[in-house]
Formats: structure tokens, C-alpha cells, sequence
């Protein structure tokens, strides 16, 4: 049984010195002081050998640590984690087993390692909650956001980041002066003649590719869908939508200081083709991504609506006339040719812009056309 806390020196310092006495009941004596006969022989002991240093408690740390981590395999560890300093264990023990250091030590391990050294901090050991989802192949899916501005010496600095859903792929990553369409096409461009065109790209409603829920359409989707990319909106305040996208800003939050494009395109390197993705079973992205097979058109080609259709071209607000109506669709289609087509329902009409049907409208509910 162990010693009374509060007074545990003490009570050992006076058990020693009655246990000394030729004629003392050492059996009795330890009964008193509620201890087993074990126990009371180590502590005499102890004290014969020692003097009261021997009553201080001693260190109940094994001699030898025969499962220890090398010291070379530690100090691996930390140069990795000096190196990648917002990677975990996981990640930092492929990287371990592809530059040949052995024994790899479990992820665990490295944690551990790497809290001991002071290298983590409590946040990085929360644990996380998500639900995920995945696109079947690359380029079905891209996922498109700017991460919050921040100032520099210059100006303030919009990162634009494209990511693949299926390969979490890295497309762009540009440092913008401002979020406007023009801005954004010139960033999408290089990466549609580069990697190709998507299936789809996923934004949020934030301008410049959202106006409203009610009204998604804005000149920078329609562009999109001129080029044969649907659009696809998440949710309204549910970024989690974008779990992919936000995930990758938290990552580049963390792993890059508020440095513009020069160190965006070095930090973007590294993450597409050495950082492990746990996700991806600790294959980088690259290992999954492959470019899209449809090629960026540099000039449009013309738009052929088919047999059946009745083609208008949208007016200054969004106007349009049909039939002695004046309908009305997302002002972002001005100047754009539209297609009409009788609806499922009498007395609908479905307004088309290539591919995509934008407007179901119940034409006699539609004033008539001045």
C-alpha cells in the first residue's frame, strides 16, 4: 500500500528510524504505518545503504530500451519535419520509407518523436469529422474558390485555387489583385490548355461565378457553359460542399506564409507531386490525376441548337420577346443566342443556352411585349 501523500518523507523517515530499534515488532511496526512487510524492508534497506537520500523516490525509468528509436532514425524525423512543418506522422513515414531509412517507425511513433522534440502542436492532434465524396474519374469534377485575401507590400493578394475532386490535383493556383471575371478567365485559361477541359466545375454563390441562389448565372458561367462546362453550385452557406477546396485552403493556410506567386507556384509543385494525400492512400496527386481529353478551344465554334428549336438572342438586362411575350432570363446571357422549346407541361416553354436549359417559363404569365 502506498505512502500518505502529504506526509510521505516524513512518515518514511520515522518508519526507518522505529524499524532500527533491536526490539521493535517490525511485522506490528508496519501494520501501524500501512504499509506491507515488502515494502517497509525495501525502504530500511534503502536507508542503511543510503542515508535519508535513500527515501527519495528513484527514477522507475528502464536501464536499457531495447525498442527505442535509433537516434538516426529521430533526427531523420525532425529534418523531415523541419523540412515539411505542418506534415504528420503519416505522411512524414512514407516519406521515410521512400528516402530508405530503417526501421520506419509507426505514424504513432513519429508523433510521438515529434511532440518530444516540441514540433507539434495540440491542434494538429484534433481529431476530425467529414463525410466524404468523390468524383469517379479526373476532370469530372474541379472545384473552384478564392481563399481570403490578405494584404502585401503591393496591394492585396486573391489565391485562386482549382483542385480535381477525384486526384485532388492542384490546376491553379494563382495569386490575384482583385476576384473579377475578367481576372478569373485569364487565370482558367492556361490551366484549359493545359490540362484540358472539365465535366464540371463546383463553385460557391460568391461573385464572380454566383449572383444569388435564385439567379446562379453570372458572365463568367456563361462563359463556362459556352465552353461546354456545366456549372454546379453548393449549397448557400455550406461551404463543406467544397470540402475539397476548403480542406486545400486550411493546407495552404498552414504550410505556406502569405507569400505571392513565386512561392504559390513552388508550394503547388510540391503539393501535387511530394506531399502524401491520406485520402489517396498516401499516393500524391499526381499519381491519380491524368488531363482532361477534350482540348481548349482558342475560338469558339458556332452554336447549333438543332431541329425544333427557335433561337432568340438575349437583350440589354436580359430580355427576350416570344410570341408577342416578353420573357426575361438571367441578365448575364445578353448578346447571347438562346434556344426555346415547348416545355413538358402546356403552356411552358424551356429557354436553352448551349447544353444547359437556364429557364422554365410559363409563357402566359409573361407580359406582353411592348
Amino acid at each position: 500500500m502506498p505512502w500518505p501523500e502529504v506526509t510521505k518523507m516524513s512518515s518514511r523517515r520515522e518508519f526507518v528510524r522505529l524499524a532500527c530499534h533491536p526490539d521493535t515488532n517490525f511485522a506490528d511496526l508496519c501494520r501501524r504505518f500501512r504499509i506491507t512487510r515488502p515494502c517497509g524492508y525495501k525502504w530500511l534497506a534503502r536507508f542503511r545503504a543510503e542515508g535519508e537520500a535513500g527515501l527519495l523516490e528513484h527514477s522507475r525509468r528502464p536501464h536499457t530500451a531495447p525498442r527505442q528509436t535509433p537516434a538516426a532514425v529521430e533526427a531523420a524525423v525532425l529534418a523531415l519535419r523541419d523540412t515539411y512543418p505542418a506534415w504528420g506522422g503519416r505522411k512524414l513515414a512514407v516519406l521515410l520509407a521512400e528516402q530508405g531509412v530503417a526501421p520506419v517507425p509507426a505514424p504513432s511513433t513519429i508523433t510521438g518523436i515529434l511532440r518530444r522534440h516540441g514540433r507539434l502542436a495540440p491542434a494538429e492532434t484534433r481529431p476530425h469529422a467529414w463525410q466524404r465524396f468523390e468524383q469517379p474519374a479526373p476532370n469530372a469534377l474541379w472545384q473552384m474558390d478564392f481563399k481570403g485575401h490578405f494584404a502585401t507590400l503591393t496591394g492585396r493578394c486573391h489565391p485562386l485555387t482549382v483542385l480535381d475532386d477525384h486526384s485532388r490535383y492542384a490546376l491553379v493556383l494563382t495569386a490575384c489583385p482583385d476576384e473579377r471575371t475578367a481576372t478569373v478567365q485569364a487565370a482558367l485559361i492556361p490551366a484549359f490548355r493545359r490540362y484540358g477541359l472539365p465535366a464540371a466545375i463546383l463553385t460557391d454563390h460568391g461573385p464572380p461565378w454566383g449572383d444569388t441562389p435564385e439567379t446562379p448565372y453570372t458572365r463568367l458561367g456563361v462563359w463556362l457553359l459556352r465552353l461546354g462546362i456545366a456549372i454546379r453550385h453548393g449549397r448557400p452557406y455550406h461551404p463543406q460542399t467544397q470540402g475539397k477546396d476548403e480542406r486545400f485552403h486550411g493546407t495552404l493556410q498552414r504550410e505556406l506564409l502569405p507569400a505571392c506567386q513565386q512561392a504559390f507556384d513552388t508550394w503547388r509543385a510540391c503539393y501535387n507531386t511530394v506531399r502524401p494525400h491520406e485520402s489517396l492512400n498516401y499516393q500524391r496527386p499526381i499519381d491519380r490525376y491524368r488531363v482532361s481529353p477534350r482540348p481548349y478551344p482558342e475560338t469558339f465554334p458556332p452554336i447549333e441548337y438543332g431541329p425544333g428549336a427557335q433561337v432568340r438572342r438575349v437583350q440589354h438586362g436580359g430580355h427576350l420577346a416570344f410570341q408577342g411575350r416578353s420573357l426575361h432570363v438571367p441578365k448575364a446571357f445578353a448578346g447571347q443566342p438562346v434556344a426555346i422549346r415547348p416545355g413538358e407541361r402546356d403552356g411552358w416553354i424551356t429557354v436553352e443556352f448551349c447544353a444547359t436549359t437556364i429557364a422554365e417559363i410559363q409563357l402566359t404569365t409573361c407580359p406582353k411585349a411592348s
